[in-house]
């Protein structure tokens, strides 16, 4: 079984910037990590490739600097790792990135099941996953929460959502997009951060995708952003309550009172 994992690289600080001009993230001298949904990602591929003879690929778009985040899957287990990176790649949306992760798949060929975190933490859309399906005419079970092999060509998951839980089975390939509460990520071993930087990683461009270039990029991504801006950091005001224990009761009983707590 060939299992390929896609993972993005997301800014490490909480502290970002956005271009306005583009409205993008500025990503340029900020510390790159992966998304910790793609964690699970990982976890999840490798697990099967524990009970099956799988390998797993990871494949990310962006910068040279995504290579950091490629190591680290690949000193979870992971066997080689893709790397989709050109400037005509700037700027893609979550159509344009599905786009181009699609086509990729597709020259990768006899891929059996690709896995996504359920959405990246610097945008939350949760789009990429579903998007790469469509584009692949295959099945799909987004927001994955259990998992596992239903014989050599299916799947069964269980999706957790907001007020329900749907089992669904699907024939393989599929598209799987990962939930915290799929697995525990594994930890790097010593001998496997040693080994990651022995193991391949290509790189591809749009040329070696043969890729239609209105497609790709700021010119192929039909998302509009009019404006953003960052939240409004407010401090709030911090009320001591008696040190007497009854008193402190009653103070903290009547506060919850006036704003209709309780």
């Amino acid at each position: 079984m060939k299992i390929l994992v896609c993972v993005k690289q997301v800014p490490e600080s909480n502290n970002v910037q956005i271009d306005p001009i583009t409205h993008n993230l500025v990503r340029s001298g900020i510390a790159g990590i992966i998304n910790p949904y793609d964690k699970n990602a990982i976890e999840a591929a490798l697990r099967l490739k524990d009970q099956i003879n799988a390998e797993v690929i990871l494949m990310s778009m962006g910068p040279k600097d995504n290579e950091v985040s490629l190591r680290e899957g690949m000193a979870m287990g992971a066997d080689r790792g893709i790397l989709l990176s050109s400037r005509q790649f700037a700027g893609s949306d979550t159509l344009a990135t599905g786009y181009v992760l699609s086509q990729a798949i597709k020259k990768l060929q006899d891929v059996d099941l690709v896995f996504f975190g359920r959405q990246a933490v610097d945008a939350d859309t949760g789009q990429v996953g579903p998007i790469v399906a469509e584009f692949l005419n295959w099945p799909q079970i987004t927001f994955a929460s259990e998992l596992e092999l239903a014989g050599d060509d299916s799947i069964v998951g269980k999706r957790q959502l907001e007020n329900t839980e749907q089992v669904v089975r699907v024939q393989l390939p599929a598209v799987v997009t990962a939930r915290s509460e799929l697995n525990q990520p594994r930890y790097e071993t010593p001998r496997n951060i040693q080994q990651s930087f022995k193991k391949e990683i290509d790189v591809w461009t749009e040329v070696d995708l043969e890729l239609d270039e209105t497609r790709i990029g700021i010119s192929g991504s039909p998302t509009i952003v009019k404006s953003i801006t960052t939240p409004e950091r407010k401090a709030k005001e911090t009320v001591y309550l008696s040190e007497q224990p009854k008193e402190a009761v009653n103070e903290l009983l009547t506060a919850l009172k006036a704003k209709n707590l309780i």
